[in-house]
């Protein structure tokens, strides 16, 4: 758990004051539906339901959708959002229902990860053209310049506009979840800490995790 982050300069230049949010969770247990997560999930539903919290969230996730638009691609956290007003959240596991419920009650773009899989320290970072990512589900992304991506010391891990890798994936085994969130412009940072809170409380709850840190930069 000795990995370090950093934002290149690239990043820096090109999305100045744009954040970044990490937590990690140690020593969780996943699981498909422990005790007493439906009614804590049902509560939160309710919150984020609530007219002026929705119209605040859906205009973050607006903001969003601009940004993927502007490199091609549509925001996967507009169709959640309708399906989860509608539906509720969905029911996966702990570990990816916590950061369904990060994204949607902050009305940010989070990843669940794997700590153990990723290789060396970490870097938020701007893409060239046509580098690639073995996406989740064996999708290949090939960036276009200017992306917001993250590296590990081997390779790109996620594309923002495009989605998380397969390597870094969480699983049955994991123990140490590692959740990022990333901003756009017009994002605050603020909703980067408040969504990675609520996956972080609810692996404490639900998954005996211990929270080792939530750094906003």
């Amino acid at each position: 758990m000795n990995n370090t982050f950093f934002m290149s300069q690239n990043y820096l230049a090109a999305y100045p004051d744009v954040g970044f949010g990490l937590t990690l969770i140690s020593g969780c247990r996943d699981a498909e539906n422990p005790s007493g997560f439906d009614q804590y999930k049902r509560k939160l539903l309710r919150k984020m339901r609530k007219r002026e919290t929705l119209a605040q969230i859906s205009d973050r996730i607006e903001t969003y959708a601009e940004f993927f638009q502007h490199f091609g691609f549509e925001c996967p956290l507009t169709k959640h959002l309708k399906r989860t007003i509608n539906s509720g959240f969905p029911r996966y596991s702990l570990f990816v229902d916590g950061h369904f419920m990060a994204e949607m009650c902050a009305g940010i773009l989070v990843a669940v990860t794997d700590l153990k899989k990723f290789e060396g320290n970490l870097t938020l970072d701007v893409a060239a053209d046509h580098e690639t990512c073995a996406g989740m589900g064996g999708r290949e992304f090939i960036t276009k310049k200017g992306e917001i991506v993250l590296r590990d010391e081997k390779e790109i891990v996620c594309v923002l506009c495009q989605g998380a890798d397969e390597k870094t994936r969480v699983s049955q085994d994991t123990e140490n979840v590692l959740f990022y969130a990333y901003a756009v412009p017009g994002i605050d940072r603020a909703h980067l800490k408040e969504g990675l809170a609520i996956a972080a409380d609810a692996l404490v709850e639900f998954g005996g995790g211990n929270i080792e840190y939530l750094s906003i930069y």
